[in-house]
């Protein structure tokens, strides 16, 4: 019964094959693939980021290769580079992993004197409680960081290492004092930790556009966090032979802690 239950689940919430054309609604958290097969080497993709385009005007991924951090803001797909520069994707780079949703401010949160990441999740997680444990949440919030430390990664070739392996040799670090821009993040339930990464996973994309990345460390002196409350979820699984090689059920939660929260010289 059990097993019957969790095929029912999956077959509501997972979209397989090539067919992208059809308009997201504004209530979908969209997942490209998992960040299990990223963390196993799926870096390749074959959603383009102008498809994804379709399917939210905000949220966070990477791109082919794990070529650098995307944030998708007011409908616009950025790439932070390895570099450090950022860029606009072209509508034909592929994705290998990402979540967007069309983004609507359900809940606003007051932050004042936030010292880290950390009693920024705690923060979050408050409102999280009060409003549903079991819902997705999508996070914007503009300010200026007092501090910001922040990641991006040069891209990987063929044949694709893990991803931990990837983030180690190419992933390039940037620290910032009194930076003004848009946290945007994710935050997922529990029971995702099978498709995805369970709590807060954070990306910045400075105002002028210049900077951006994955967040490591952050302090907030005040601002006012916004957040879409999302009850429907869908996935997009790629057809190719090369994703349905990938052993899914392999336990990735140490590699996926350590692309999430390392810094280059702890990974």
């Amino acid at each position: 019964m059990k097993k019957k239950m969790m095929a029912a689940f999956l077959a509501g919430m997972i979209t397989c094959g090539t067919g992208y054309a059809a308009q997201a609604d504004r209530e979908t958290v969209n997942q490209v693939a998992l960040l299990q097969s990223l963390a196993q080497g799926y870096l390749g993709g074959t959603v383009t980021v102008g498809e994804l385009r379709t399917w939210g005007d905000t949220g966070i991924g990477t791109f082919e290769g794990v070529n650098g951090e995307m944030i998708v803001l007011d409908g616009t797909v950025y790439q932070a580079l390895g570099s450090g520069k950022v860029v606009v994707a072209a509508d034909k780079t592929k994705v290998p992993f990402a979540n967007v949703t069309f983004f609507e401010n359900d809940i606003s949160v007051n932050l004042r004197d936030v010292a880290n990441k950390a009693a920024l999740e705690q923060r979050l997680n408050q409102a999280v409680k009060e409003n549903g444990e079991n819902s997705f949440y999508l996070v914007k919030l503009h300010t200026t960081f007092p501090h910001i430390l922040f990641r991006s990664e040069y891209g990987s070739k063929k044949p694709y290492p893990t991803l931990v392996e990837a983030l180690k040799d190419k992933q390039t670090e940037f620290t910032h004092k009194d930076m003004t821009g848009t946290l945007v993040g994710l935050y997922c339930p529990s029971y995702m930790s099978g498709l995805n990464s369970a709590g807060w996973h954070f990306h910045f994309i400075s105002d002028d556009k210049k900077h951006g990345g994955h967040i490591l460390e952050l302090s907030i002196r005040q601002g006012e966090a916004q957040l879409d409350k999302t009850d429907n979820f869908s996935m997009h699984l790629p057809a190719d032979k090369t994703f349905h090689k990938i052993d899914l059920a392999k336990d990735m939660k140490e590699d996926i802690r350590k692309a999430e929260q390392d810094s280059k010289g702890n990974m």
